[in-house]
């Protein structure tokens, strides 16, 4: 028998899709299951983008320059220069989805066994982009009972060693929805600055911050413009998912240089997704404005309604469209798995994301679940309805 290598082998299964064949069996059976297990918005994609791809008047559609087609790349540093983030169109490569960002942030800046750290809850898959470059990664805990706020400078100084190269955060959060302060990304901005590291930040829900508060960008952070990385996508802020466009932005120039030796391997970014990306730079802000407040509408209908279950626990969420709740269960992950096998009201179930997976430290967050606010309210409450009703039977409660 054919041997499948140890990096195969030790490559971790994504906790948000692990359950896909279980709900495939449940809408088999004629049950319709609410998805907030995925961060797939059902937000419509701006009518600019949409048109773009419908207009596209080629003969060849044929590979773009590695670092992505000069125009997009211009028209996206005058979307970061509107934000006041002082960015040229040669400090950005487009990449295949931020995921690509990613992977050549970690490649370009951390040799193999190296270390990054990064505050846990976190993206489950800022694992495989790590284990696929040989990267080590060195969690660092936030609480569910703080909102899941930066912890403390003691907490990261304390990680920090000799095969510390980086520390990489979202903001706002994936899967917890936490918004960073300017305050707790200064506490980072020292950090990084005392011990020479690098501060990748992925950005990519920067445009959903609510509560009248703005996002602020590592960009912003004064004296570390060589130590930062930005990661971005157009996945989320236009609800682009299959575009597969993202992008690296970085005033290092050196690190910029080297990325671009693996974006030359990959030979160029998607055309027909950055023809898409382009155009909807010209989305309206009117187009935001209404987004804003569904996912507010949302996310306060999702909150309320958790947190009016007996025995839920559920913090506020600043940005994003994600929250984690801690749930009167004894394992978060079988009674994600009951609730598409075993259960069903009114011939409805829900498919939640278990939130263990999100965190590197084994045993923490088996209570926990990450939610995604992303369907129309009427869908939402049926969901908290089908969830409450399911908490009241399982024979797992705590």
């Amino acid at each position: 028998m054919l041997d499948i290598s140890n990096r195969g082998l030790e490559m971790p299964e994504s906790p948000i899709r692990k359950l896909v064949p279980y709900a495939e069996a449940a809408k088999e059976k004629g049950r319709t299951v609410y998805h907030l297990n995925i961060g797939q918005p059902d937000i419509e994609t701006p009518k600019v983008a949409i048109d773009a791809i419908k207009n596209i008047d080629l003969s060849v559609i044929e590979y773009s320059h590695s670092a992505g087609i000069e125009s997009y790349r211009k028209g996206l540093a005058n979307y970061y220069n509107n934000l006041n983030l002082n960015v040229s169109f040669e400090d950005i490569l487009v990449t295949t989805g931020g995921s690509e960002a990613l992977l050549f942030a970690f490649n370009s800046c951390l040799n193999e066994d190296d270390e990054v750290i990064i505050p846990e809850p976190f993206y489950a898959n800022y694992n495989g982009f790590a284990k696929t470059a040989g990267v080590n990664v060195i969690p660092v805990t936030s609480s569910i009972n703080t909102g899941f706020s930066l912890p403390p400078i003691e907490d990261f100084e304390k990680l920090i060693t000799s095969k510390t190269k980086a520390i990489l955060i979202c903001n706002p959060g994936n899967p917890t929805g936490y918004l960073y302060s300017k305050q707790e990304l200064e506490t980072l901005r020292d950090i990084v600055k005392k011990h020479n590291l690098y501060l990748i930040a992925d950005e990519v829900y920067r445009e959903f911050c609510y509560d009248g508060e703005t996002h602020y960008s590592v960009f912003n952070l004064e004296g570390i413009d060589n130590n930062i990385i930005v990661i971005d996508s157009v996945s989320k802020r236009y609800s682009m998912c299959g575009a597969r466009i993202g992008a690296f932005v970085s005033k290092n120039k050196k690190l910029v240089e080297t990325a671009l030796k693996y974006a030359q391997a990959r030979l160029s970014p998607p055309t027909l997704g950055q023809i898409a990306g382009e155009a909807a730079l010209q989305t309206p802000q009117s187009y935001f404005d209404d987004v804003i407040n569904e996912y507010v509408g949302r996310r306060d209908l999702v909150i309320k309604g958790l947190n009016n279950i007996e025995g839920v626990k559920c913090p506020t969420p600043g940005g994003a469209f994600y929250a984690v709740a801690e749930l009167p269960v004894k394992n978060a992950e079988k009674f994600c798995q009951w609730l598409l096998e075993d259960f069903e009201y009114n011939n409805q179930t829900v498919m939640i994301a278990p939130a263990a997976g999100f965190y590197a430290t084994k045993g923490l967050g088996e209570r926990e679940v990450r939610i995604a606010y992303v369907l129309n309210k009427e869908s939402l409450k049926n969901a908290i309805e089908c969830l409450d009703q399911a908490l009241k039977v399982y024979p797992g409660k705590i």
